[in-house]
């Protein structure tokens, strides 16, 4: 029977609270979850939750978990490399115990396939390596011949310096027909039989996430899904990690930081430094969860993020989510929500429009945010002289007119 998460916390309050010994854990009912808390936590020293910067300088991975049916063993907290353009960092996370990494042609105009490949030359063996069924233009169409999905990922195994990739990921899927598309699977399958990728993936954010994921699962032909999954997203998320544990699929957490406005609220100042490192605790804290992905594109990303690795989450975390939670509450476009998309007359892709305000803004990456506004038609310049009917359709209380204008002027070309 697998450990639910409310009994792996009882049992990280337990432990926070002092109590490790047999008898206590045997009189809290929780000793039945220890092989599995002391497997996923303890494979390193943790670090005080509060650690002060000085204290992260050096972190390492301290835990590596199994990446369902491909049987590989990957770093808890793993690299994701959409804004990486030098390999100097990522020789620096494999230095530190980083073994998974996750790339795309379309992360900084293939730049970051092009540095991982940099980096892990004559480092390759015991990596395991995932980008993404893709151009440096974009993705490709779900009805792509298949010729141009294989060459494509030819592409990515040239830029990687790689004979073969581990993973290889249906890239950021919103809907049904695109994950099962033949042609992507015959791609796939050519590309498996001639021993360059390995393991099929999908990786989604969008309102179908949980449509998309549990058909990807139930389906028998992905090894590993990739879904949006942070602090109080969507419940039911919980019930799709649990059917990928049951069918051994592999689930690699993104978007764990749920929008990164710690850096941007003067209110969650005082969390700032130690908010990223309470994120992780929580989502590695369900045993349903591989890994996490991260973007990382500088030492003291490394300093900070890995020092989370293999550590319990404490009380302390959950009260900064909770504060986060709080301050965020009506800033925030979910992923995997889509409630507000039926009000739109003009059909605006409303959350599509807020990542990439999103990217542009928090994440500090305006070319991005830019690029994928842009790739969007810049939907926003239609709200401009709207009534706003989808004024109440956020149930969580975004001011969307307000909102997808300012990213119009944010985003626009004109700008």
């Amino acid at each position: 029977m697998d450990a639910t998460r409310r009994d792996v916390l009882r049992l990280a309050a337990a432990l926070g609270a002092g109590a490790v010994g047999t008898g206590c854990l045997e009189s809290s009912g929780l000793h039945r979850w220890w092989p599995i808390a002391r497997d996923i936590f303890f494979t390193g020293t943790p670090l005080p939750a509060d650690a002060p910067r000085s204290e992260w300088a050096g972190a390492r991975i301290a835990a590596y978990r199994r990446l369902g049916r491909t049987g590989a063993h990957v770093s808890d907290i793993s690299f994701g490399s959409a804004k990486v353009a030098s390999a100097d960092v990522v020789r620096e996370a494999l230095d530190r115990g980083v073994s998974y990494f996750d790339t795309s042609p379309d992360y900084a105009d293939a730049a970051s396939e092009r540095a991982i490949g940099e980096a892990i030359r004559g480092r390759r063996d015991g990596l395991f390596l995932a980008t993404k069924f893709c151009t440096p233009r974009g993705h490709l169409a779900a009805d792509a011949p298949v010729a141009d999905i294989v060459a494509a990922v030819e592409g990515s195994l040239a830029r990687l310096g790689t004979d073969h990739v581990d993973l290889v990921h249906i890239h950021a899927c919103n809907e049904t027909e695109r994950l099962l598309a033949p042609a992507v699977h015959e791609a796939f399958e050519r590309l498996r039989e001639q021993g360059k990728a390995r393991f099929l993936g999908v990786s989604s954010h969008t309102p179908r996430l949980v449509e998309v994921m549990t058909a990807a699962i139930e389906s028998g032909r992905f090894d590993v899904i990739m879904p949006a999954y942070s602090f109080k997203l969507w419940p039911e998320l919980d019930r799709v990690l649990a059917l990928a544990r049951e069918r051994d699929v592999g689930v690699v957490a993104m978007k764990t930081l749920k929008g990164a406005y710690h850096a941007t609220l003067p209110e969650l100042a005082g969390d700032a430094p130690s908010f990223a490192q309470s994120a992780f605790r929580w989502v590695l804290s369900n045993p349903n969860v591989s890994c996490l992905v991260i973007s990382i594109s500088e030492t003291g990303q490394l300093d900070e993020y890995l020092a989370a690795s293999g550590q319990l989450p404490t009380s302390d975390d959950v009260a900064r989510l909770e504060r986060y939670d709080a301050a965020t509450r009506g800033l925030y476009c979910r992923p995997g929500c889509g409630a507000c998309l039926p009000a739109c007359p003009e059909g605006v892709a409303v959350d599509e429009v807020l990542r990439a305000e999103m990217y542009a803004e928090r994440y500090g990456d305006p070319v991005s945010g830019r690029a994928l506004y842009a790739s969007l038609g810049e939907p926003a310049s239609r709200c401009l002289g709207c009534a706003a009917p989808c004024a109440d359709a956020c149930p969580f209380g975004l001011e969307l007119g307000a909102r997808t204008r300012a990213a119009h002027a944010l985003l626009s070309a004109a700008s």
